[in-house]
């Protein structure tokens, strides 16, 4: 069998932990394939509302394998924090949760970097979570992380070296004060890691591949914060887009089947970094209020504008798309107009390409589209979505060329509409 993948078209934050969720129940194992605690994936089903950091999104449907792939970073302070809270809430995860031997290590004094190189960064500053992820990758590139599986290997002399290398990069004051009850909650963390069946995840994978088996590899960020074809420097630290999700699990590019790609109906982007069809007026603050756009782990408020068809035709290229799922069409419920943007004016001239340079310069080309001025939070079949909002559909995939097979009306799991056709 083939390894599904869903990940996010834009900036992050479109829904993929619902999406998800949804899906799990088709396949046997679900792998989240990059990224680290930076990911906020949000799931609410029988009135209750749960955050994912570093656990897959099909973490909740019985009977299921989640992993956490190579590709992954770690920080086991958060992981043993997130865990717990969701035992706490009666979910037991160790029958259902594996942790791959090559994911990489979090470690206390990756966070201290993070933040000492933000405040140096001063207005410059990309606007990351703080929590170690891009420093933990420096180290994976630069040949000297630490992974899941050295923990059984002389880990305690590896540990304290990488520690003695990070501590060359920051002042006395960055750690003296708060390192050592970072590395008290890491090494608690440390424990609880270890409970868990820590595995050679590309071996596990591929075997049940080859078993006739289905896998649904899970992205985080956005396509449009990928290392190499995001808004370069205003990225995260890893391939988000398909391609990752050989890397990050150690697939073979033929093993990929379905590519499902994720966008809102409008578009966000937190911290900072370019944002060609961002709004500043009350459309933009009503988009952020309607939507509660609003970051799930940071709680930074998400910056907020329509939706930009340029950028989306482009992350559907580079990730081979076969089907797109709209998330959040409830939030423009109560427009009177939508506007997209299909084209880039920049310097007078049209283009419909993503520009190498997208900072500055560019006035959004814009089509406007009647709302549909009606609740649809509430719906359950598409044969009750209202003309406008199949004309927004029809124009939707007329430009971008791809079916819109899933539509989300709201953040419960009930409210997901699968199209038929």
């Amino acid at each position: 069998m083939k390894v599904d993948v869903i990940l996010g078209l834009q900036w992050g934050d479109e829904g993929k932990g619902k999406v998800v969720d949804v899906l799990t129940p088709d396949y046997e194992i679900v792998a989240r394939f990059q990224g680290g605690p930076n990911a906020g994936h949000t799931l609410e089903f029988e009135g209750e509302k749960y955050i994912l950091k570093s656990i897959p999104s099909g973490i909740f449907q019985e009977g299921k394998i989640n992993i956490i792939g190579n590709g992954v970073v770690i920080d086991p302070a958060l992981f043993k924090q997130e865990v717990e809270a969701l035992e706490a809430t009666g979910h037991v995860l160790t029958d259902r949760l594996y942790i791959s031997k090559k994911a990489h290590l979090i470690l206390p004094t990756h966070r201290l970097l993070d933040a000492a190189s933000e405040k140096a960064m001063g207005d410059a500053k990309i606007g990351t979570t703080g929590r170690g992820i891009g420093p933990a990758y420096t180290d994976k590139v630069s040949r000297n992380g630490l992974r899941v599986g050295d923990l059984f290997h002389n880990f305690e002399e590896k540990y304290r070296n990488a520690v003695a290398r990070h501590k060359e990069k920051l002042s006395p004051s960055d750690w003296e004060d708060v390192l050592p009850d970072l590395e008290k909650q890491w090494f608690e963390g440390v424990e609880k890691l270890k409970t868990y069946r820590i595995i050679e995840s590309e071996h596990f994978i591929n075997k049940h591949l080859a078993g006739g088996g289905k896998v649904l590899a899970e992205g985080a960020q956005g396509s449009m914060l990928d290392i190499d074809f995001g808004s370069y420097p205003f990225v995260t630290s890893s391939n988000t887009i398909c391609a990752g999700a050989c890397t990050g699990l150690g697939i073979a590019p033929k093993m990929i089947g379905e590519v499902f790609g994720i966008f809102k109906a409008y578009c966000t982007r937190v911290g900072s970094g370019p944002f060609p069809t961002e709004l500043f007026d009350q459309d933009g603050q009503m988009l952020r209020d309607q939507g509660r756009e609003y970051g799930s782990v940071t709680g930074r408020p998400r910056r907020c504008g329509w939706i930009d068809l340029v950028a989306l035709r482009y992350t559907i290229m580079l990730n081979g798309v076969t089907k797109l799922v709209m998330m959040k069409s409830d939030v423009l419920d109560s427009f009177d107009s939508i506007k997209a943007c299909v084209a880039y004016n920049i310097n007078g001239e049209i283009t419909e390409d993503l520009p190498f340079d997208i900072t500055e310069g560019i006035e959004p080309e814009y089509v406007e589209l009647p709302g549909w001025k009606t609740d649809m939070s509430a719906m359950q079949s598409e044969d009750e979505f209202p003309e406008e909002f199949n004309n927004y559909l029809s124009f939707l995939e007329d430009e971008l060329n791809v079916p819109i097979a899933i539509v989300s009306l709201g953040p419960d799991r009930a409210q997901t509409i699968i199209r038929q056709g």
